[in-house]
């Protein structure tokens, strides 16, 4: 298997072989992440990519395949197709495929074409939603509106895919805390995903939004704001079914819950953290990491 540059995957998929189909991201704007800096984004070419799945043969007993990287959706249909036929060829114990999708490149396929992908193992797509705050979305450069993540999120709903999506708290800077909260949690409910992973701001210098910061344009949110947003967010949701975490390393306090049916117990959790104001009840700063 050949890897090109940094390579990431979402929490979910840390069993999973990764296979490298794209590199970089093809959005490569929004001014919180480092991840792509500098880095020209191109899709492998089918030959790159089929000499990598022969190489994944030795791995007969894989059950899940990532695509990496930040976008393989944007792959065209029938060369995504291709691949997914290939992958079920070469391991006999796939289960399910996953991938990053961004909001364009879901809405570059139709109802149909994202059928046919489910049908040929595509199982989950990872979208970030970030914020369902308008100005937020425009301040960070996501590129699309709320209501293109809405159906973004949705046509990946409708076609029987399962869909994973990315919030991140703090987005919003302190003076929008608890709006981008409330925002948040109604482009989730609009949605209906089957998972959110929250994430907590985490500034990288290099970045446009830390530039912001070190000129005092944006004010971080303080450590229990976050969670106070995070307690908004679960307490204004309305899921069908939905498993919400903030368990990545970015987090100050774990949570894994079942919405909606763990949500009163959720919220008078983190309720009970925020009023304590213990820092020893959260994760060290020194053990945050993106």
């Amino acid at each position: 298997m050949k890897y090109e540059g940094i390579i990431i995957r979402p929490p979910s998929e840390a069993y999973s072989l990764l296979l490298q189909v794209t590199v970089g991201c093809s959005h490569n704007r929004c001014t919180f992440c480092p991840t792509y800096k500098g880095v020209k984004f191109r899709i492998k070419s089918p030959e790159e990519i089929s000499e990598d799945i022969r190489a994944a043969r030795r791995y007969r007993q894989v059950e899940k395949v990532f695509l990496c990287d930040g976008d393989a959706l944007i792959v065209p249909h029938a060369r995504l197709l291709d691949m997914l036929h290939q992958l079920k060829e070469s391991l006999p114990a796939l289960k399910r495929v996953g991938l990053y999708g961004n909001a364009k490149s879901i809405l570059r396929k139709s109802r149909e074409e994202l059928g046919e992908l489910r049908e040929t193992g595509l199982g989950i797509v990872y979208l970030g939603v970030e914020s369902g705050h308008r100005d937020v979305l425009r301040d960070i450069k996501k590129g699309v509106s709320y209501d293109q993540l809405v159906e973004a999120g949705r046509r990946v709903k409708d076609a029987g895919i399962s869909l994973s999506v990315t919030v991140i708290l703090g987005l919003g800077g302190r003076d929008r805390s608890v709006d981008h909260a409330r925002e948040t949690a109604r482009i989730l409910k609009d949605i209906d995903p089957d998972y959110v992973g929250a994430l907590t701001l985490m500034l990288i210098p290099g970045t446009p939004l830390h530039d912001e910061y070190d000129t005092g344009k944006f004010i971080l949110p303080d450590t229990f704001d976050f969670l106070n947003e995070l307690g908004i967010m679960i307490a204004n949701s309305t899921f069908t079914n939905c498993f919400f975490t903030s368990n990545h390393a970015s987090n100050y306090l774990p949570i894994r819950a079942r919405l909606p049916q763990e949500k009163e117990k959720t919220v008078a959790l983190i309720q009970k953290v925020i009023g304590a104001a213990n820092p020893g009840l959260l994760r060290p700063e020194y053990a945050r990491a993106l």
